[in-house]
């Protein structure tokens, strides 16, 4: 959520970047201003009642003090309707301070002056470009063709169990599951990402600390007799570990990883997009979160991408890094890098990892601060990574690694996975 000083200060400029953005509704932000006017109007004219009755009230007890029992009890009733009169102003100020609120989760985050302009994915920056290509024969088989063929995910049965869009990773393919997420959680640790393995489902609160509510409730799995949610991603849970805290300034940055089964109605995905693993219901995803100082939030998140980058490389995938365009961003993303992975026998590009920084939109929410050395109270700035997503990442390593053989996989999995080869 947007700070109302940041809008205040220079109106114009933050309708310049809201554009960016392509967001439509610029006359909110004049709506809010005028809001927080008469938010201001109300407090001035609460505490200028409010200051009189601490005046009246002291002079109550000066005249006790002095025997005027009389000019005393004038001066209670003077008292009283001060207070009476401040009640309905407490109603107005409940009410304003309400529809500010309203108001202001409708502002998506600011794009950073880094972010490029453009509409659509097709406007997006590609930053470079890494691994190698393989070169596959004419035979070579999509993954989802790779998976019948090696008996590793049953789709019919997801779709019998549940539905469509709910696979069933089995034998080798459930092995390769485990062992990308060990790996991935490993090699986060080892960076000095704490652990943690958080639940699955998160109550409105939580939603609405991360950004999904009120802009993405119709992605998420609801369910109305707990009002829980499925989490999209254990940004969600992660992130909020920390709601309405003040950390030390000596403990950041806070780096904390998670693995998580992810939920999402993917509604409206349709078409070649949707076949085998490329888009699904329900997948597996090892998610890093950062809480850090806001000056130091770009450095960050260009060592995040440094991380992820190290990580796709040990996978021996050909990818490239995009950083996204205002069109194509998140509602609450700053500044947003997209890894993708070449999956050769679709001949495409396939997201596997979106890493993000938040500025201070998310915590504004959660309320997660900081005193700085003059004692002053100050929101860190979030930022989160996919580090990775499984299932296009075991397409890719499916259809790049497959031979008469069988599939080949990167040598940092063997230890993990036990073997060298799906065959």
């Amino acid at each position: 959520m947007l700070q109302v000083q940041v809008l205040r200060q220079n109106p114009e400029w933050v309708k310049e970047r809201l554009a960016i953005k392509h967001f439509a509704n610029q006359g909110l932000v004049e709506e809010i201003i005028a809001l927080d006017d008469e938010r201001k109007k109300l407090q001035l004219e609460s505490d200028t009642l409010q200051s009189k009755v601490n005046a009246a009230s002291k002079e109550i007890g000066m005249l006790m003090g002095k025997g005027q029992k009389e000019e005393a009890e004038a001066k209670k009733q003077e008292v009283a309707a001060i207070k009476a009169s401040l009640l309905p102003l407490a109603d107005q100020q409940t009410e304003i301070e309400k529809q500010l609120g309203e108001k202001l989760v409708l502002l998506p985050n600011l794009p950073s002056e880094k972010v490029p302009a453009g509409k659509t994915p097709a406007d997006n920056v590609v930053v470079r470009e890494g691994g190698m290509k393989p070169q596959l024969s004419a035979d070579a088989l999509p993954h989802w063709d790779l998976i019948k063929k090696y008996d590793i995910v049953d789709f019919e049965t997801g779709v019998k169990i549940t539905g469509s869009g709910f696979p069933l990773f089995k034998g080798k393919g459930a092995k390769l599951q485990r062992a990308l997420t060990q790996y991935f959680l490993d090699f986060n640790t080892a960076a000095g990402y704490t652990e943690y393995l958080p639940p699955l489902m998160v109550n409105e609160a939580t939603a609405y600390g991360t950004g999904q509510l009120p802009d993405k409730e119709g992605q998420m799995y609801y369910m109305p007799a707990d009002n829980f949610y499925m989490i999209p991603t254990a940004e969600v849970p992660v992130t909020n570990i920390y709601r309405d805290e003040i950390v030390k300034e000596s403990d950041l940055p806070i780096k904390m990883t998670a693995f998580s089964a992810c939920f999402r109605r993917e509604a409206g995905s349709f078409g070649a997009d949707v076949r085998g693993l490329n888009r699904v219901h329900q997948f597996d995803k090892v998610e890093i979160v950062q809480l850090v100082h806001p000056e130091k939030s770009y450095e960050v998140l260009e060592e995040m991408v440094s991380h992820v980058e190290k990580l796709l490389n040990t996978l021996e995938l050909p990818y490239r890094i995009l950083r996204l365009c205002g069109g194509d961003m998140s509602f609450a993303s700053a500044l947003t890098y997209d890894f993708e992975v070449f999956s050769a026998a679709q001949q495409k590009w396939l997201e596997v990892s979106s890493v993000s920084n938040f500025e201070a939109f998310q915590t504004n929410r959660m309320k997660i601060r900081f005193k700085d050395e003059k004692g002053k109270s100050q929101l860190v700035h979030s930022l989160n990574g996919s580090s990775l997503a499984l299932p296009r990442i075991m397409a890719s390593l499916l259809e790049n690694n497959q031979s008469s053989e069988g599939i080949s996989l990167p040598a940092v999995l063997h230890s993990y996975f036990g073997g060298k080869v799906i065959s």
